[in-house]
């Protein structure tokens, strides 16, 4: 993985810190995202985080790091990752969305993406701490600004690969919603699976049931946009989630998510048996 640094306006420490990361690859992995991969892998273990025992001091200073940064670079040099944004943006430019919230937007790879396409609509990034790093990286965009607090009213939210990270991703979600107007839409692209350390195996459960509690929060699934991995929500009307729905959160999606898991690490061993009933079957 080759990202050049000249001309990104980093300051010496950041400069510093993600040129020891690039001169840190792991020269067995060819694959580019599984060299980020490495990387943001080894800063969480040099921090003593734990995505089981959670303590979240030594999380916030992982998300501090400067290998957030090195992770920001590496999406803009990255073609898949920018042509899902792109996607994405032309998705929100061709709409009638007017205030557009990119929650946990880093320093605004896909916001900058959609002010290209869209310059009449106002972007605002959700992030309670930007880095000034993140500052520089918008400061020629006027219709974007980062807020801390989310507005009462908003077209469309975006969250893209953000639900993974967190504590409780349905509370966190339903935050998310609330000031969602009726009609708006929400953008959301999950990877509840084990791809880094700070992806909570707490949480990877929600890949079989989140639609289902979205649909309990007043959604409507209009399905994938194409080309992504972001599945399209439409708020229909207003709805808490009621709290013996949400334990199923704790309880039965987690029930769910172990049957499963457990029939797909026993298909290897099924196959065979399959294959027998299949050809006994042929043969009558």
């Amino acid at each position: 993985m080759h990202i050049p640094l000249e001309d990104k306006n980093l300051s010496p420490y950041e400069h510093q810190t993600i040129q020891s990361l690039l001169n840190a690859q792991n020269p067995e992995l060819k694959d580019d995202l599984e060299q980020i991969w490495y990387l943001m892998d080894k800063v969480w273990y040099e921090m003593g985080c734990d995505n089981r025992n959670l303590d979240w001091e030594k999380i916030g200073a992982y998300y501090n790091h400067p290998v957030w940064i090195l992770n920001g670079l590496f999406i803009e040099s990255h073609e898949l990752s920018m042509q899902i944004r792109q996607d994405i943006a032309s998705y929100i430019a061709h709409s009638d969305f007017e205030i557009i919230v990119d929650y946990g937007g880093g320093f605004g790879s896909l916001a900058k993406t959609i002010a290209q396409k869209a310059p009449e609509k106002k972007i605002l990034i959700y992030e309670p701490f930007p880095s000034e790093y993140s500052r520089k990286c918008i400061k020629d965009y006027p219709n974007i600004n980062f807020i801390d607090t989310l507005p009462k009213e908003i077209d469309c939210i975006i969250a893209t690969d953000v639900l993974e990270h967190v504590e409780d991703p349905l509370k966190t979600f339903e935050e998310m919603i609330t000031p969602l107007k009726i009609g708006g839409e929400a953008l959301i692209a999950n990877c509840f699976h084990g791809c880094i350390q700070c992806h909570l195996p707490q949480n990877f459960h929600y890949r079989y049931t989140f639609n289902l509690f979205a649909k309990a929060m007043g959604l409507e699934n209009l399905g994938i946009l194409q080309n992504t991995h972001a599945t399209i929500f439409k708020k229909i009307k207003n709805q808490k989630l009621h709290p013996s729905i949400k334990s199923l959160g704790g309880g039965a999606s987690k029930v769910m998510f172990a049957i499963i898991s457990s029939l797909e690490f026993a298909r290897p061993y099924l196959r065979p048996i399959k294959r027998y009933i299949q050809s006994k079957l042929k043969g009558k």
